[in-house]
């Protein structure tokens, strides 16, 4: 398993792992501190996660060769080195295949179609949301509503009919650049605004909200889209700081990359874990797969606006989990595995093809030791990690002075890339505070975090995506929560149902 996250971790001497399938994944588990050269392991199996192979060429076609020579290991997640530039200078040569998810080869290509018709380069893309991943039971269906003009059959098939729209984000490397080519080949898809354009286009991007430029309700390839532009330095600052929180959380979900980027794939690699981490802050010692990818999915709706109003289904967080749990385990599962705080215990995990079983919800524990969950507060995103410290300064009253002492001593520049972040004594009363009211302030951090890039990126959307389209969307979205809510009293009404014929 390690050689393909590249996480070094120290190991438990003695490790029974309950989930044989997922620890399969890689052999030469048990790995000491990195030394100065990185250890050959074997590749991601296919024995673990079905059609994991299709996954690892997925993961691979985007690599480039390079003469630079490949640098000394460390522990990527305390120290990454986001100046890469080829994929052999990751970790390890399968490094962030999990991130990778399984789709309908046919589908798969369809999505692909619709990038090349952007002759702007993209360095990076994935596909995600609703329209990619069911977040409901589909009916098997290959008729298309009118929402697409003219969609591929796999695009129909996989959306059961129903046609949703399909979301897009386009990493780049120099934003005006971009816009310039987009706005020569697809005036069409920019409203208004970009008669003032290209460096106006990218100001409005760059500079205001959580740094995406959306393009909405777009027909390419007889298929409606909707596109977000972010350039990678944007995007690999979110995913290893979680400063904004605005990607980092849409990358937390399963989603479907379609073109890859060395940067971008440790950076994400930096915030998955992070993702765990934090969510283990908010779980008891003992909790279930469905509450841990629960805690994780729901970290980036947490102090979202938008579902304060009634343009949100209000049990979304529920239904991508309950749809995706395959996926899920696939994004999280050797991360979860190769961590030494927390392991899954339930015996349904030996059984073969368990972690394609959407039926299964395994159960896990954690260690709940305070050096052991310091450790993981000093290991929290920087950006974040400060907010949570602020919020911790206030209810125990250090004084200023100490306060700013200790953050000087917490700070995360190491030039030589080898000194591994540890909890002290502060990190360790943070980690010992009571479940509720870490819980309590853990979740303030993240509200503090997400709401204002939130609520301004939703006012630029406004501005880019013009009046009607904005008027369409906030129409379709409170449609959407008004289905949820009538779909939960039908839920209701039948479990009293059952209770009265009992």
């Amino acid at each position: 398993m390690l050689k393909a996250l590249g996480s070094h971790y120290p190991r438990r001497l003695s490790f029974q792992s309950s989930c044989p399938r997922i620890l399969s994944i890689y052999n030469g588990s048990q790995y000491r501190r990195p030394s100065t050269a990185l250890v050959a392991r074997k590749p991601f199996l296919s024995t673990s996660f079905s059609s994991s192979a299709n996954a690892e060429k997925d993961a691979s076609t985007t690599s480039t060769s390079t003469n630079r020579p490949i640098p000394p290991s460390h522990d990527w997640d305390d120290n990454p080195d986001l100046s890469i530039s080829a994929f052999n200078q990751l970790p390890s040569s399968n490094f962030g295949v999990n991130q990778h998810m399984i789709i309908n080869n046919e589908f798969k290509e369809a999505l692909r179609q619709i990038l090349w018709q952007f002759r702007a380069p993209i360095r990076y893309a994935f596909a995600y949301g609703s329209g990619v991943f069911p977040q409901t039971a589909l009916a098997p269906s290959v008729s298309s509503s009118t929402l697409h003009p003219h969609p591929s059959p796999a695009i129909s098939t996989v959306q059961g009919g129903e046609g949703k729209m399909i979301d897009f984000i386009f990493g780049v490397s120099y934003t005006q650049h971009w816009h310039s080519l987009n706005l020569q080949q697809h005036r069409d898809h920019y409203s208004a605004v970009a008669s003032l354009g290209s460096y106006a286009v990218s100001r409005i991007q760059d500079n205001w909200g959580a740094g995406v430029y959306f393009n909405p309700y777009i027909t390419v390839n007889g298929t409606l889209i909707k596109y977000g532009v972010v350039n990678l330095d944007t995007l690999c600052r979110d995913l290893s700081e979680w400063d904004t929180l605005y990607l980092a959380g849409r990358l937390q979900k399963p989603v479907k990359i379609l073109r890859d980027d060395p940067r971008v794939r440790l950076a994400n690699q930096v915030n998955l874990l992070s993702a765990v981490r934090t969510a283990l802050l908010l779980l008891p010692d003992k909790f279930s797969e469905l509450e841990l990818y629960g805690a994780i999915g729901g970290i980036s709706y947490l102090g979202d606006p938008r579902m304060a109003l009634p343009t949100e289904n209000q049990n979304k967080v529920t239904n991508i989990v309950k749809n995706q749990l395959p996926n899920f385990r696939r994004l999280y599962a050797p991360l979860i595995e190769n961590l030494p705080n927390v392991s899954f215990k339930d015996p349904r995990c030996s059984q073969p093809n368990w972690a394609d079983d959407p039926n299964t919800n395994a159960s896990l524990a954690q260690d709940m030791d305070p050096v052991k969950r310091g450790n993981m507060v000093r290991r929290l995103p920087k950006a974040f990690r400060q907010k949570l410290y602020f919020q911790y300064q206030s209810k125990f009253q250090i004084p200023q002075l100490e306060f700013n002492k200790m953050l000087e001593e917490t700070s995360d520049e190491d030039p030589t890339r080898i000194k591994r972040r540890q909890g002290g004594r502060f990190e360790q009363r943070v980690a010992g505070d009571e479940h509720q009211a870490l819980k309590q302030e853990v979740g303030a951090a993240i509200k503090k975090t997400i709401r204002w890039p939130s609520a301004s990126q939703s006012i630029k959307g406004i501005v880019t995506g013009g009046a009607s389209k904005t008027y369409r969307y906030l129409k379709e979205k409170s449609e959407k929560y008004q289905e949820g809510q009538r779909k939960e009293k039908e839920k209701v009404e039948k479990e009293k149902e059952k209770e009265r014929k009992a």
